[in-house]
């Protein structure tokens, strides 16, 4: 007899007997509901309900399992709304971030300043780029005020706070910052900081707006606190000249967005002094001519900005404070999140040495055996607040694998490569190299993870994949040295 006959009888056999045992399980099945209905039918109603409903629960609780293992949904990308956070939700969130160990504590102090604020009155910032004159409007303000002012400009380095009694006795905190646009890193940072935490803004400039003062503008606006606009230095203009700056600058509110009065965009001269150069029998001298501060109409305009509803300031000031505060904890919990991450990864590495040391003979599957690689995936995702399904993880695990083998050859050049850079190893062994290779991979799977979840939010397996791909090709080399001498410490400890 053939082989193919042969094969194609012993088929039919098979065929034959699976129809008889379906045939007879049908008939079992058959008979076994037709026994139950009849005895629910004879029973009391409610049996037969609760039997039924049982059923239904049980089959829509199958159905939902195998829908959530098998079936693939779309992940869309969450994309995180501009939420204004009230003080319920920073300060729960204060409280989540503290006790998951991140550093709460400028973030903390911010709310503390607040506290400290609404107690102490109204707050009020000078702002603007350097050389506008703010320190010398804050001068003209309080003429007893030590107040630092420098020719060549820029000369607020810090925050000063001066106090000062408006109109009906008000005690008013007027705060210099330094002047934005300077050369110095972190200037512009720390001056909208403190105006966000002030109840308002006095913006200074001294000629028609640039970009950058725009821009600046626009943030402040965003803020939802009043805003004076100050041109200063208005003597060097012609009451024309100022007529135009002043209808430009209420046009440029208007566009960004500010529903700004007409009283709270005014002309000053802040005073100080200038060099004159004046023609004498003697020749050309040069004389010092000290201008006399103009400075009323700002006054006016602070004094009706506080003639209003204390609680819109008030509630301007925490709104402003809160985004403050909650973008700090932002920065906080980036900040854990890195360091968690690399604590996260590098154990993760370490164990899988570790295994490629312990494994008699070493393969490219490390990534998916055992369950580090499903670990360290489902840690990563915990800490930046995905929660991956099963088959997410496994097919992130998967692609990964069919990526080390192509990338595996390299990984052991770079291995051995790596460890003769260490004194005393010899001739190097290839189980060594193996666990340097591996630990490469792992560390490679585990920041390339780190990234796109920081891009995407979530775990998308492809993505993830690809990246995984790139840092393996880009980087692998940038780690060989910090590998090698855990893959040394873990030899030396294992024997």
């Amino acid at each position: 007899m053939k082989v193919d006959r042969f094969l194609r009888i012993a088929l039919a056999l098979l065929i034959f007997v699976a129809f008889v045992v379906g045939i007879a399980a049908i008939l079992f099945l058959t008979e076994s509901a037709l026994n139950v209905w009849d005895r629910l039918r004879a029973g009391p109603p409610w049996l037969l309900y609760a039997y039924m409903a049982s059923l239904a629960a049980l089959s829509i609780l199958t159905a939902w399992m195998t829908w959530r293992l098998v079936v693939r949904r779309k992940i869309s990308p969450v994309i995180a709304a501009k939420v204004m956070p009230t003080r319920e939700v920073i300060e729960q969130r204060l409280r989540d971030a503290e006790s998951a160990g991140v550093d709460t504590a400028e973030a903390q102090a911010e709310m503390q300043e607040l506290a400290r604020r609404r107690a102490a009155g109204v707050h009020l910032c000078f702002f603007g780029e350097i050389s506008t004159g703010k320190s010398s409007l804050v001068k003209a303000l309080i003429p007893e005020a030590d107040v630092t002012i420098d020719v060549v400009g820029g000369s607020t380095l810090d925050i000063r706070h001066y106090r000062w009694q408006g109109e009906g006795g008000h005690i008013i905190e007027l705060t210099d910052v330094p002047g934005t646009g300077s050369i110095e890193s972190g200037f512009d940072r720390v001056a909208e900081e403190e105006a966000k935490r002030s109840h308002g803004v006095i913006f200074v400039c001294d000629s028609d707006l640039d970009r950058r003062e725009v821009d600046a503008l626009r943030t402040l606006i965003g803020f939802g606190k009043p805003l004076v606009l100050v041109l200063n230095k208005a003597d060097q203009y012609s009451h024309e000249q100022q007529s135009q700056l002043m209808q430009r600058f209420l046009e440029r509110l208007d566009e960004l967005g500010g529903e700004q009065a007409r009283d709270r965009v005014v002309a000053v001269t802040a005073g100080g002094s200038s060099d004159v150069v004046e023609k004498t029998t003697m020749g050309e001298v040069v004389t010092e001519r000290i201008r006399e501060p103009n400075i009323g109409v700002l006054v006016v305009a602070i004094n009706k900005l506080l003639a209003g509803d204390s609680s819109l300031l008030d509630k301007a000031l925490e709104s402003a404070v809160f985004r403050l505060t909650a973008d700090k904890l932002e920065d906080a919990e980036i900040a854990f999140r890195g360091q968690r991450a690399e604590q996260i990864i590098r154990s993760s590495t370490r164990k899988a040495i570790f295994g490629a040391l312990a494994a008699v003979s070493p393969g490219t599957d490390i990534i998916i055996q055992g369950y580090i690689g499903t670990t360290m995936t489902r840690d990563l995702c915990a800490l930046f607040g995905a929660a991956p399904r099963d088959l997410d993880v496994e097919e992130f695990l998967n692609l990964s694998q069919s990526r080390v083998g192509k990338a595996l050859p390299l990984s052991l050049a770079v291995a051995g490569n790596g460890l003769k850079a260490f004194p005393g190893i010899g001739t190097v062994a290839g189980g060594l190299v193996h666990a340097v290779a591996y630990g490469l991979i792992f560390d490679a799977l585990g920041r390339s993870l780190v990234s796109t979840l920081k891009q995407q939010g979530s775990l998308q397996p492809k993505k993830a994949a690809q990246a995984f791909e790139e840092e393996l090709s880009e980087h692998i080399e940038a780690g060989v040295k910090r590998i090698s001498r855990v893959a040394l410490e873990q030899r030396v400890g294992k024997k």
